[in-house]
């Protein structure tokens, strides 16, 4: 930990949690969920239509291949992290990281309606145990967007009637495994799953209403709601909280009346609005940041054109420093970054991306907030919902046609390094 100019100590604190982030269906290989059933029959159809989605992309010729094969498409075996997950967990002592988000697989756990699968059970029991044995601080992310079919045929979130079925879950997660845990995050991104799924349909079940997005994102609401009080009645010492997906949202030419009052709504309906309804069921509020936006007051994004990720994202990492003062002004609750990182496959960025995201942690610590941990996404390539294989977001890269090898790149080591350096 270093000094400021008066001798004051800044830095991380004793015990941040350097850590990366997984979701069971984007890694773990032979779920059967909503999810598997959608790529499925929508797989063709993904491929038929790659260019237009695509055809953009500065590096269009080297994916195309790739984009235009309905493989692409197909979680299927994943990473085989289901099978392999010690040899994953070696790997992040081997990045010098010591905690590490992951999502159990509500499918996996209650194939069929009210039905438990004790060897599911016990898997993830095992996965726990493994993880605090190796000293690595598991932290456990109930819902990470994929459902079982049977709840999904009830009409999943959609319907208040069936938060209870959410409710029995999150009660069988506590009787397991809370005793063995202290961080526990409910949700992961309800605003972008709302937004995608029932807004403009582009995932499961593809809907474009308004009326139903709004009471899908209400229900998400009560859940969390539900769910804290249910882990806090079982386990007092759990620290509690939601994922959610901060964009560091910019008027597009400041000053100008109109583009801050686009400014300002965006921002509370994107990042404030599922933050404050809960704001006295949360423990920490936990951020998942990739995208500084900025809004014209015709309430239309338009992006610098340069630097771009991959997937033609604007690359902003330093965003992520104004972003935490606003999450610490609004909610004065510990910070945890539970997602951040880039999609890179040549890994030409990630280095700078992981660079600047610690200083804007570090300035934003120096100004009194409280961070407790950052999380990179990914620690592993993985499957990337509706864009499927072809983006690499991983610090491991994985060759799936050749024994599913790991491969830890560059960008890694030195970040393994620089947390050395700041313990």
């Amino acid at each position: 930990m270093q000094e400021d100019a008066i001798g004051a100590k800044v830095g991380f604190p004793k015990g941040f949690m350097w850590g990366a982030s997984t979701s069971a269906h984007q890694v773990e290989g032979g779920n059967h969920n909503h999810w598997t059933v959608w790529e499925l029959a929508h797989a063709a159809e993904l491929a038929k239509t790659a260019q237009k989605r695509y055809g953009h992309l500065i590096d269009w010729e080297e994916i195309k291949t790739k984009v235009t094969n309905p493989s692409n498409y197909i979680s299927g075996r994943g990473v085989d992290h289901y099978k392999r997950y010690e040899d994953d967990f070696k790997v992040l002592k081997q990045l010098n990281l010591n905690s590490y988000r992951f999502c159990i697989e509500w499918s996996r756990l209650e194939p069929e309606e009210g039905k438990w699968n004790q060897s599911a059970i016990d898997h993830y029991r095992e996965y726990i145990e493994k993880l605090i044995e190796m000293d690595i601080e598991p932290v456990l992310n109930i819902w990470h967007w994929t459902m079982p079919v049977w709840f999904t045929n009830k009409g999943a979130f959609a319907k208040y009637s069936n938060i209870k079925y959410f409710d029995r879950l999150v009660q069988k997660i506590a009787d397991e495994y809370g005793h063995q845990l202290k961080y526990v995050i409910t949700l992961n991104e309800p605003n972008v799953y709302t937004s995608f799924s029932y807004l403009i349909g582009l995932w499961p079940p593809q809907e474009k209403s308004w009326f139903n997005g709004l009471q899908v994102y209400w229900n998400l609401v009560q859940a969390h709601r539900r769910a804290y009080k249910i882990l806090k009645k079982a386990h007092p010492h759990l620290q509690i909280g939601i994922a959610t997906q901060l964009a560091n949202i910019q008027a597009k030419r400041p000053h100008n009346l109109f583009d801050e009052l686009s400014t300002k709504i965006m921002r509370y309906g994107w990042n404030w609005w599922f933050l404050t309804r809960i704001r006295r069921y949360q423990d920490f509020v936990g951020c998942n940041y990739y995208f500084t936006d900025h809004y014209t007051g015709l309430m239309k994004r338009i992006n610098p054109k340069t630097p771009l990720s991959d997937l033609g994202w604007y690359m902003e990492p330093e965003g992520l420093y104004p972003i935490l003062l606003r999450a610490w002004a609004h909610y004065k609750k510990p910070i945890i970054v539970t997602e951040n990182g880039v999609a890179d496959a040549k890994d030409e960025h990630r280095r700078w991306w992981l660079e600047e995201s610690i200083i804007a942690m570090e300035r934003t610590i120096s100004e009194g907030v409280e961070i407790k941990g950052y999380f990179h996404w990914s620690l592993l390539d993985n499957f990337e919902w509706a864009d499927g294989w072809w983006p690499k977001f991983g610090l491991v890269a994985v060759d799936r046609e050749h024994g599913m090898r790991r491969t830890v790149r560059p960008s890694a080591k030195w970040f393994a390094a620089k947390i050395k350096s700041l313990s």
